[in-house]
């Protein structure tokens, strides 16, 4: 057994400058020590390790079952929600089985394909308020675009109140935002689990045709003990909710940098020589969503290629961004921008049984915003270098905090 003789990689939980921290993980080998706010875990970013593992059935999200430093995580860790939740995305086994199989129905290719129109709607409609924005200002289109279609459409599979949207999107950024305290955190999760109560008990009341009332009503028809616990309801919803849209806020946010910031791949799009979906799909590999993702625990001692040893109960953490840039997956031209890339493989929506249910809506939102904007304002152009955009401030969700642009009318 090989142990490390160095100290973790502390994290930047501002994710300032993630590109060199990234470079300087995979450095270390395929899987490297890191901290994460003062938790220490294996950050693996070598593609074909990072997969084993994600399909290793020794492999487990449980934190309560399967982290012994779960109790203290839970009492002071900043990102003790992400480890706490009771929803599939801490499930393992036949619990993670039975959670899945409730929310496939809302992402299955029937409703995905019902929400096309709905979808197309929407850009419409944000396109126009966009083009009645003062002229010749900058517009930010994170905020007019990259924001509102994604959160139109999650409220709408989800039967989200208008009126609460706006609260929803305030704390689930605070769920994604690496930089607060605890104790700032734990008052974010409050809130949160507040609206999400306030959510259940109006849907309660007045049931629709959404996935919140579907949700209910399986849980309250089998009661006690039956497919869902009222924690797992809630917490479920919570899941939906903000992986529906936080993610796909990224990547159109990174999608429309990209393009506008890479006018020669724009032109192999509007020649045909490229269609959208590739710029969706070479966005998610060069700059998915998600950088980090916490987090795995080792069933087992495993080890790895280069003899160190992930030991029982030592947590793994998903370094995705990394390791879609990985050389030894892509080549020379990882870093490099390019819609006509044979192998546009990635692992933006991870991999093994808890790959993304709602890959397919983020893809058609993404390359529905794309052609709709670039087809509406054909002189779009960055208002500000494409170097100076400020990340946002998380170690793990990966956007900007600003995307201002001229719209060249």
């Amino acid at each position: 057994m090989t142990t490390p003789s160095t100290a973790p990689i502390v994290l930047d939980p501002a994710g300032a400058d993630p590109h060199e921290e990234h470079r300087r993980l995979r450095a270390g080998g395929p899987a490297v020590r890191v901290d994460i706010l003062g938790v220490t875990a294996w950050s693996v970013t070598d593609p074909a390790l990072l997969k084993e593992l994600l399909k290793r059935p020794d492999v487990s999200k449980d934190a309560r079952a399967h982290w012994p430093g779960f109790g203290e995580a839970e009492r002071t860790w900043p990102l003790a929600l992400w480890v706490t939740v009771n929803n599939m995305f801490t499930a393992f086994g036949a619990d993670h089985r039975r959670l899945r199989r409730m929310i496939a129905p809302a992402f299955s290719a029937r409703r995905i394909a019902a929400l096309r129109e709905d979808i197309d709607a929407i850009v419409s409609g944000l396109l126009d308020d966009i083009a009645a924005l003062p002229a010749g200002e900058p517009v930010d289109l994170r905020e007019h675009l990259a924001y509102p279609l994604p959160i139109a459409v999650i409220c709408r599979l989800m039967g989200v109140p208008v009126e609460q949207a706006r609260t929803f999107r305030g704390l689930v950024d605070g769920v994604f935002n690496t930089t607060l305290s605890a104790a700032e955190s734990a008052a974010n999760t409050a809130a949160l689990f507040e609206t999400l109560g306030s959510l259940i008990a109006a849907k309660r009341t007045a049931p629709g045709d959404d996935m919140t009332s579907l949700l209910i009503a399986a849980r309250d028809e089998e009661g006690d003990g039956g497919s869902l616990s009222e924690t797992e309801l809630r917490d479920t919803l919570l899941l939906m909710i903000s992986a529906g849209y936080e993610t796909t806020v990224n990547v159109i946010d990174q999608a429309v940098a990209q393009t506008l910031s890479h006018p020669e791949q724009l032109a192999r799009v509007r020649s045909g020589e490229a269609a959208w979906g590739d710029v969706v799909e070479e966005t998610l590999r060069l700059e998915p969503a998600v950088k980090h993702l916490p987090l795995r625990y080792a069933l087992t001692d495993i080890e790895l290629p280069d003899g160190q040893v992930i030991a029982k109960g030592e947590p793994i953490l998903a370094s995705y961004a990394a390791a879609n840039r990985h050389p030894g997956w892509h080549g020379e031209t990882a870093d490099a921008f390019d819609v006509t890339r044979r192998n546009k493989e990635h692992l933006a929506f991870g991999h093994g049984v808890h790959f993304c249910l709602g890959a397919p809506l983020a893809r058609l939102e993404v390359a529905t915003a794309l052609r709709m904007l670039f087809e509406r304002f054909p002189r779009i152009e960055p208002a500000v270098p494409f170097e100076t955009l400020e990340p946002y401030s998380s170690l793990i969700s990966n956007g900007h905090k600003t995307l201002p642009v001229h719209l060249g009318r």
